[in-house]
């Protein structure tokens, strides 16, 4: 198992949920960058590398941390466009949202998601839920081979 630090894109217009999803990574050490975007437009930017992040280093984050309800273009479309293309399909993908909606997990399962996780309530779940999410995908999942670059 690589035990080296990856990049975590997390994508939540919730400015409160983002940085407690910040806080819970940065406190259990969980990844050397995380890239905080506000839609689903600033995610698909970063990940196709255009707009703000044209100049951004090259490879793919270890594992996408997905709301599903964001301005612009939500969650699922991020989703649908990630596991329709050749070269993002493989990152991992946790829809990581306040959605009990059957509807929604149905749709996040159909279009390919690899986890879901309904974000708890209360301060001291929340970031426990985060620092394990964060840790299976960032430290203990590995990866198919060439899907990632090792210091991306």
């Amino acid at each position: 198992m690589n035990a080296e630090l990856k990049r975590i894109l997390l994508a939540d217009d919730s400015a409160r949920d983002a940085e407690l999803t910040l806080l819970a990574l940065e406190e259990h050490h969980l990844a050397n960058e995380v890239v905080h975007v506000r839609d689903g437009v600033q995610a698909l930017d970063y990940l196709y590398r255009r707009g703000a992040f044209a100049m951004r280093e090259p490879g793919h984050p270890a594992v996408v941390l997905l709301d599903l309800k964001m301005p612009k273009v939500d969650g699922l479309e991020v989703l649908r466009t990630m596991k329709t293309d050749e070269q993002l399909k493989r990152i991992p993908v946790v829809m990581l949202t306040s959605s009990r909606e059957e509807i929604d997990l149905l749709r996040s399962y159909q279009l390919g998601v690899n986890a879901y996780v309904v974000k708890p309530v209360g301060f001291q779940p929340f970031v426990q839920a985060v620092k394990d999410v964060g840790a299976f995908w960032a430290i203990v999942n590995e990866p198919p081979p060439g899907s990632i670059r090792r210091n991306g």
